[in-house]
């Protein structure tokens, strides 16, 4: 039910959504004759718009979350176990054409491979099944995934697929059980952006990671201002950051998290 609610709400809630229902609110108005509410329903379309559009509102909203986790430095020694979370693939033509077609965080794969080859014996754990309310016939994604990386030469034998998943929280409970009798160092990986909500629940769950962020999208010095360059892109990256703030918030409201906005440990 969590899963679904969550879906639901989001396609109302996201910033394009918000957008269109401003817009019909204002022809609902202005066709019942009340003009003023239907100026003031537009308005307010243009406002957001503009916002998440033509300035870099979603880049400033993004850059904390980025910054919380840095890369490791130095890299440990040894790693027993990387594991790669869900969300860099395309469902649809990646299971129609029996390929790996990346998304906007592809760089989540890229990084895993990057990272198969430095620790060599270490298992490949790939974390993901469908995020979709449609019923589609798409392969999870952890069949993706693991697609993408035996294409580049890793070997089968090392990877431990878990295709269940429908979210970051069932990632990091139903990765506990393929990570039994492995010891050592764990490393995570995700979108930087990502990587807070990630490590919440990876802890709840009783598993320590060293988290590994990749998929950067801002430059760690973003401010507030008009970005006429790329609208699309704002838009997206604004998305993108609006809908990881609430999933903090409502991960650590019903108790999925102990933090709010989990950082470091120790911190």
């Amino acid at each position: 039910m969590f899963f679904i609610l969550s879906k639901v709400f989001w396609l109302l809630a996201q910033p394009a959504s918000i957008v269109l229902l401003l817009m019909l609110a204002g022809l609902a108005a202005l066709w019942t004759g009340r003009r003023r509410l239907a100026g003031w329903a537009v308005l307010g379309g243009v406002l957001v718009q503009t916002l998440v559009g033509f300035t870099s509102f979603g880049y400033v909203l993004l850059q904390p979350l980025e910054n919380r986790f840095p890369l490791p430095s130095p890299p440990p020694e040894r790693v027993e176990a990387i594991i790669l979370l869900g969300g860099a693939t395309l469902a649809r033509p990646s299971t129609a054409r029996q390929l790996a077609e990346l998304n906007d965080a592809g760089d989540r794969l890229a990084t895993t491979l990057w990272l198969a080859k430095r620790y060599p014996e270490a298992r490949i754990v790939l974390s993901g099944g469908g995020g979709l309310l449609s019923d589609d016939e798409t392969e999870s994604e952890a069949v993706t995934m693991e697609r993408f990386l035996v294409m580049q030469g890793i070997a089968a034998d090392r990877l431990l697929l878990e295709g269940q998943s429908r979210n970051t929280d069932e990632n990091a409970e139903l990765t506990g059980t393929l990570l039994e009798g492995i010891g050592g160092p764990v490393v995570l990986v995700t979108s930087a952006f990502h990587m807070p909500r990630s490590v919440g629940l990876f802890r709840k769950q009783g598993t320590e990671v060293i988290p590994w962020p990749t998929d950067y999208r801002t430059t760690g010095r973003e401010w507030f201002g008009p970005d006429l360059a790329n609208p699309v892109q704002n838009l997206n990256v604004t998305t993108v950051a609006i809908k990881e703030w609430i999933g903090l918030a409502v991960y650590h409201w019903t108790g999925r998290t102990t933090e709010l906005l989990p950082g470091p440990a120790g911190e």
